[in-house]
């Protein structure tokens, strides 16, 4: 009599992953995470970011043509609500005049102010302003401290 050799077959073989590589897939994809998301989300702040200073180059030069045309700068109530908003909606655009008063320069200074609202808030450049002088800044949102690098970025 003959004994039957007990044969595996390639396809009676058992496929797939074992745990470990499993795991190590799963630790792989979750460092790349934690570091690209970050790295995303600094990216999209930085072209909200480019967006309100555009809108506020573009509000100042609004006011210069208006100086030029008029002789003074546009009060704070003249103040057009198509330029009040950037158009990623991130920030409102503002224009602090003064107005009235013995030693108030009407008409001849004026700070524009680009402030984050909605998921922007936190963003660490904060506000951007920028005067009549050309003086630009940004005040950081939880301290307060002025960040001059922001408008560079």
């Amino acid at each position: 009599m003959t004994t039957m050799k007990s044969h595996t077959l390639p396809s009676d073989r058992q496929h797939g992953f074992t745990l470990i590589e499993v795991m190590i897939v799963v630790a792989i994809v979750g460092i790349l995470t934690a570091i690209a998301v970050p790295s995303y989300r600094e990216y999209v702040a930085r072209g909200h970011r480019a967006e309100a200073r555009a809108a506020l180059l573009q509000a100042q030069q609004w006011l210069e043509r208006a100086a030029t045309a008029t002789g003074t700068y546009p009060l704070t109530a003249a103040f057009p609500a198509a330029l009040k908003k950037v158009p990623n909606d991130r920030y409102d655009i503002s224009l602090a005049s003064p107005t009235g008063g013995v030693e108030a320069d009407e008409g001849r200074t004026y700070t524009l102010t680009a402030t984050p609202k909605g998921s922007q808030t936190g963003d660490k450049c904060g506000s951007y302003t920028i005067t009549q002088a050309g003086l630009r800044g940004a005040k950081e949102a939880t301290t307060g401290d002025i960040v001059t690098e922001c408008w560079g970025k």
